[in-house]
């Protein structure tokens, strides 16, 4: 299993959570998945209010870019939901505790893929600009 197979490992020790929410600080960053999936984007804010209000108590948001990758999981047909507002509504509910204000992001990721499990996972890191 490769280092980024490792830590999205959803299975494996380390974890933080015994709901649907689920965090990890990594050497890269902050790991999160949310178990299962709606077409609901709003679902997901009080989802991970109530996570980080009672479970976290990982590191606190810093200042500076960062990076988000936001994979979204599902079995079967996609479900209709727009990529962009579960993005906008992820970031969102992670405003606050994984960075200060999502403007701090700057490069964004977002995919759709099928998986062994419906599951949303995202991946912030601190963002260091490439050379041009």
């Amino acid at each position: 299993m490769s280092r980024d197979a490792e830590e999205f490992d959803a299975d494996a020790g380390g974890w933080t959570g015994q709901g649907r929410v689920r965090a990890r600080e990594t050497s890269r960053g902050l790991l999160l998945t949310c178990d299962g999936l709606t077409t609901q984007a709003k679902y997901y804010k009080p989802l991970f209010y109530e996570f980080f209000r009672k479970e976290w108590r990982g590191a606190r948001p810093s200042w500076g870019d960062y990076a988000v990758e936001i994979a979204m999981d599902h079995v079967g047909e996609p479900p209709v939901l727009d990529l962009d507002n579960l993005a906008k509504a992820l970031l969102d509910s992670i405003k606050g505790y994984a960075f200060h204000d999502d403007s701090q992001v700057a490069r964004l990721l977002v995919e759709r893929r099928e998986g062994p499990r419906e599951r949303v996972t995202i991946r912030v890191t601190p963002h260091k600009a490439e050379p041009r």
